[in-house]
Formats: structure tokens, C-alpha cells, sequence
């Protein structure tokens, strides 16, 4: 390779760089990502009446003047626990879960926004959901006006989608069905 090429990593680079997972991490899960959000009456609209995912747990801090909302995808409320311990304990299990926090008062400040990753400095980028089909998910969101960073036939990448939530907050829309064609 030539001095100042640029280059993704080669199959042999991704092997060494790839380790076998110790033992000890075999209970391991990605339990969730963090939003930090203005508004939790607008964010939590959009993630479950639009998105479809369930509030599994809220928790407040007044003394700290935050609150917490941990939501996900699962389909039936009645296969979460009622008790609010063992629906806590349940929350921290699931695999892939959304947390929103909302610091008080965001709300009403007409200054405060979040950084999300996708403009200088670049950081943080999106997160992404499966559905089954894409373009019968985006015309949904096109309909209940959700904003589009790319619609499906957009750009290159052709059969995913870009949308934005309240916070302008990336979410990637895909289709495992779409992505074993690739």
C-alpha cells in the first residue's frame, strides 16, 4: 500500500484484530444506548406511537432533576412484570434498550439542543431498527410526518432509509431481507 493511501481493513487485518471472547464475558449483553432529549412529552410520541416501541421502565431523580426512560421493542405489554422491582430488573436484562434522558427543564429553554454525532465534530452516528418491509415503514413515517435524512431510493444505498426523531437524533430504517441480497 502506498504512503497517505486510504483503505478499509483487509479480511486478514479484521481476524488479527478480532479476538475470541474471554469466558468470563459470556454473560454479557448490550443492554442500551443513551439519548440525552429536550422534551420527553415529543420523544416519547415519536419512540412509541411512531417507532412502536414500549416504555419498560421510567425513574426519576428530583434531586437531581432528571428522569430516565428505557424503552424497547416487545410485543405484548403483558409479558413485562408488573411489580415496579421486578419490571426494574426485567428492564436492565433486555437486550438492546433505548434510554432517554431528560435533564428538567430542557423543555421550556429555547437554547438547549443535543449534539447528534452527524455534523463537525463527528462523533456518535445513529442507531438503526429492522422492519420487515422499508418502503411500507417509510410511507408510514412519510404520513405521520416524520422528517427524512434519505428515503429508501436516495443516494446509493439503495432499499434503507435515514429518519430523524425529535432531538434530529439519526435513526437508520432497514431490512435484514434487503441486506442478505447484498
Amino acid at each position: 500500500m502506498a504512503t497517505g493511501e486510504v483503505r478499509g481493513l483487509t479480511p486478514e487485518e479484521i481476524a488479527a484484530a478480532c479476538k475470541e471472547p474471554d469466558p468470563s464475558t459470556q454473560e454479557f449483553i448490550f443492554q442500551q444506548t443513551m439519548y440525552r432529549i429536550k422534551d420527553p412529552k415529543k420523544s416519547l410520541d415519536f419512540y412509541t406511537r411512531i417507532l412502536g416501541m414500549r416504555l419498560f421502565k421510567d425513574l426519576h431523580f428530583p434531586a437531581m432533576k432528571f428522569s430516565l426512560y428505557f424503552l424497547g421493542f416487545q410485543p405484548n405489554e403483558g409479558e413485562m412484570p408488573n411489580d415496579p422491582n421486578e419490571r426494574t430488573f426485567w428492564t436492565f436484562n433486555q437486550k438492546a434498550t433505548l434510554e432517554l434522558t431528560h435533564n428538567w427543564g430542557t423543555e421550556n429553554d429555547a437554547n438547549a439542543a443535543y449534539h447528534n454525532g452527524n455534523s463537525d465534530p463527528r462523533g456518535f452516528g445513529h442507531i438503526g431498527i429492522n422492519v420487515p418491509d422499508v418502503d411500507e415503514a417509510c410511507k408510514r413515517f412519510e404520513e405521520l410526518g416524520v422528517e427524512f435524512v434519505k428515503k429508501p431510493n436516495d443516494g446509493k444505498m439503495k432499499g434503507l432509509a435515514f429518519i430523524k426523531d425529535p432531538d434530529g437524533y439519526w435513526i437508520e430504517v432497514l431490512s435484514a431481507n434487503n441486506m442478505k441480497k447484498s
